[in-house]
C-alpha cells in the first residue's frame, strides 16, 4: 500500500518547506525592489527588473496588496510601495536604544553650527539615514531618514569605513567605486587614503562628493568595534570656509566621543 505524502513536495526529495521559502525570498526581493525605485511599477517592470516569472508576480503583487505592503493605482495597473513599509520601518527606530540619545547630540551640533546633522548607520557599502535635523536657515526641509548612500561618497560612510582594516575594505568594496558627483573617489587607492586620513584627523571630510553645492564633516560614535555608527554635519560650500569645516569636524569628534562614553555607560551595545 502506497505511503500516504502530507507534502507533494517531499515526495520528490524536496525540502518540504522549499517552495515556501522561495516565495518569502522573493517577496522580500520584491519589497526591495519597490524601495529602490521612486516611481510606480507594472507587472511588466517587475518581471524586467527581478525576472520573476510573471504567474509568481501576480500571487505574490495580490498578497502585498492584500497585506497593505503595496498599493495600487486602479488607472494605470501599476504598485508602490504601502503605508506598511512605513509603519515597520518606524518601528525599528522606535526599538533602537541608541536613537534618543543621537537625537540630542544632533540638536546640541545644530545649535552650535547652526547646519544640519544626520545620524546614520552602516550596512554593507551603504549608510543608512536613521534621523536627521535640518538646519532652521534650510529652504528645503526633506528629511533623509530611511534613505542610503554609498559609503565611499559620504563622510558619514568614509568616517565608518575607516573603522576597518586595509584588508576589510577590500573585501568589502568593489574594485570600482560609482560616482555621484565629478569630485567623487572612484578607486580603491584613493578611498584607502582618505580612510588613512580621517584616522589621522579624528574625522572625515568631502566636499561635493555626495551632493554638488554640499561639503559635511563626520566622526563615528565609538561605542562598537569597529564602530557601525556616525554622525555628519552638512555645510553649505558658499558659507564655510576650510578653517570653519575643521572647526566643526572637531566639535563632531568631541561629541560623538562624548555619545560613546554615555552609550558603554546606559550598557548599549
Amino acid at each position: 500500500m502506497p505511503q500516504k505524502v502530507d507534502n507533494p513536495a517531499a515526495a520528490d526529495g524536496a525540502p518540504a518547506e522549499s517552495s515556501g521559502v522561495k516565495s518569502a525570498r522573493r517577496a522580500v526581493d520584491l519589497i526591495e525592489t519597490f524601495a529602490a525605485n521612486d516611481v510606480w511599477l507594472s507587472l511588466s517592470d517587475l518581471h524586467a527588473r527581478t525576472g520573476f516569472p510573471r504567474s509568481s508576480l501576480h500571487g505574490l503583487l495580490r498578497t502585498l496588496l492584500e497585506a497593505g505592503w503595496l498599493e495600487a493605482d486602479a488607472n494605470t495597473a501599476r504598485y508602490r510601495l504601502g503605508v506598511r513599509a512605513l509603519i515597520c520601518g518606524t518601528a525599528y527606530l522606535d526599538r533602537d536604544a541608541v536613537v534618543p540619545f543621537a537625537t540630542e547630540a544632533l540638536e546640541r551640533i545644530r545649535e552650535k553650527t547652526g547646519f544640519t546633522a544626520h545620524f546614520a548607520r552602516r550596512n554593507g557599502t551603504e549608510v543608512v539615514y536613521l534621523e536627521t535635523r535640518e538646519s532652521q536657515r534650510s529652504t528645503h526641509l526633506v528629511s533623509r531618514v530611511g534613505r542610503t548612500l554609498p559609503t565611499h561618497a559620504t563622510a558619514l560612510g568614509k568616517a565608518l569605513l575607516a573603522e576597518l582594516t586595509h584588508e576589510e575594505i577590500e573585501t568589502l568594496m568593489p574594485a570600482s567605486l560609482t560616482a555621484l558627483t565629478p569630485n567623487t573617489i572612484t578607486t580603491l587607492e584613493g578611498l584607502h587614503a582618505e580612510c588613512a586620513a580621517t584616522r589621522e584627523r579624528g574625522y572625515a571630510s568631502e566636499v561635493e562628493e555626495g551632493t554638488l553645492g554640499v561639503r559635511c564633516v563626520a566622526a563615528v560614535i565609538p561605542y562598537r568595534i569597529p564602530g557601525t555608527d556616525a554622525i555628519s554635519c552638512s555645510m553649505p560650500i558658499a558659507q564655510v570656509t576650510d578653517a570653519d569645516a575643521q572647526r566643526v569636524g572637531e566639535l563632531l569628534a568631541e561629541i560623538t566621543a562624548e555619545l560613546g562614553q554615555q552609550l558603554r555607560r546606559a550598557g548599549i551595545r
